[in-house]
């Protein structure tokens, strides 16, 4: 079954195109007019192996935090999509990536239930025009949008750079893992029979 959507989202603040592919090759095609935001998209698409293709039009004269959120959001409700029933995956993905002095632990649970824990000090700085702050709302969003429990957890870091990378990082390899097609598994894997 091909798990690849295509969505649009458009309101007062932000003009979304946005095509996901769950089974891709991690490639990505990206431009929100905030490049460090395009960076760590990248790194989703790439450690994910998941192709994304976005164009975002924001209200970037007032901040990136609209472009920022309403990607999260429609990138959680595309993954939603994709995965339909979500018979025959994983359900649940971890990982633990260092990023030079950072070290950060993401947990995901395809459970059908928002749940967002995020412990992960991260300092408040800019880089280039994205708040360090956002990435937490980037997750959140997404987070409420995908329907998943989603647990960030760093572990220590100094550079700012290194912890919103280290987490976008992590953050693609449980949903990686998440995602993935169980060899062994049939059905919705829940005892409910439905997530």
């Amino acid at each position: 079954m091909a798990r690849r959507v295509t969505l649009q989202r458009a309101t007062n603040e932000t003009k979304i195109d946005l095509t996901l592919d769950l089974d891709g090759r991690g490639t990505a095609d990206v431009a929100t007019g905030v490049g460090f935001f395009d960076h760590m998209l990248t790194h989703l698409a790439r450690h994910g192996l998941f192709d994304i293709a976005l164009r975002c039009a924001g209200d970037l004269h007032i901040d990136a935090h609209h472009t920022v959120e309403d990607c999260g959001i429609l990138l959680g409700e595309a993954v939603a999509e994709a995965l339909g029933d979500k018979a025959g995956v994983r359900r649940y993905g971890d990982a633990t990536v260092p990023m030079d002095e950072t070290l950060v632990t993401v947990a995901v649970d395809l459970s059908g239930r928002a749940v967002f824990v995020w412990k992960a000090d991260v300092p408040n700085e800019l880089l280039g025009n994205f708040s360090s702050q956002l990435a937490e709302e980037f997750w959140r969003a997404f987070c409420g949008a995908a329907l998943i429990n989603l647990h960030v957890i760093v572990h220590h870091g100094r550079n700012t750079h290194h912890i919103v990378e280290g987490i976008f990082k992590a953050a693609a390899r449980a949903l990686r893992q998440a995602v993935e097609p169980d060899p062994r598994g049939v059905g919705v894997p829940s005892t409910k029979g439905s997530l």
